[in-house]
């Protein structure tokens, strides 16, 4: 049986959680594998997707033109909170039916965006900060096929980068990172 968007995030953001948590006051200015992201700034992406994902379950308006500083006070707490309320979100009767956002795309497939954002960008952070991160094998496999799908728009769009070319032997979390652009051996400069 298909798992629901809701489940899926909730198992994404067990995995997510501890990476943001993790993230040490010193470590907000280093490089991400989002080039133009560093750690503070890749935060503020993810909080303001988790946010805005929250209005699309609802069918309201969602606003990506500005991206606030979420990271003051206690931001690790409240990017805890975001996330539930994302799952909570998704979780209402009727979340995945329909179209929404301004480009009146599947219900299902935007919330499949976001799940793909939650689990890339905890994966970047990880990777910025040296923690560990596994992404959950289920939410790898509903994610995988969605993002290929979705990454000859994104990359015109500028979302993904080109694809980056792995082996015949990649997981199925490394093909995920490879057709957002991303190398899945990407470690930052002498670590």
């Amino acid at each position: 049986m298909t798992q629901t968007i809701s489940e899926l995030l909730e198992a994404a953001a067990d995995r997510a959680l501890p990476v943001v948590r993790g993230i040490d006051d010193g470590q907000l200015d280093r490089r991400t594998p989002c080039a133009e992201y560093d750690v503070r700034a890749l935060v503020n992406h993810l909080f303001q997707v988790v946010v805005n994902f929250q209005a699309l379950a609802a069918r309201e308006e969602a606003d990506f033109s500005q991206e606030p500083d979420f990271v003051t006070g206690d931001w690790r707490g409240r990017f805890g909170a975001e996330t539930a309320r994302l799952v909570q979100a998704w979780g209402v009767p009727g979340a995945e039916e329909g179209t929404t956002g301004q480009m009146g795309l599947p219900a299902r497939t935007v919330g499949l965006m976001v799940l793909g954002d939650l689990t890339v960008h905890a994966w970047d952070l990880a990777r910025a900060t040296g923690a560990e991160f596994a992404p959950d094998p289920g939410v790898v496999e509903e994610v995988g096929p969605g993002l290929a799908a979705l990454a000859p728009q994104a990359r015109e769009m500028k979302v993904f980068g080109e694809p980056f070319p792995v082996g015949a032997g990649a997981t199925a979390f490394e093909r995920v990172l490879a057709v957002t652009g991303r190398d899945p051996g990407w470690r930052p400069a002498g670590g």
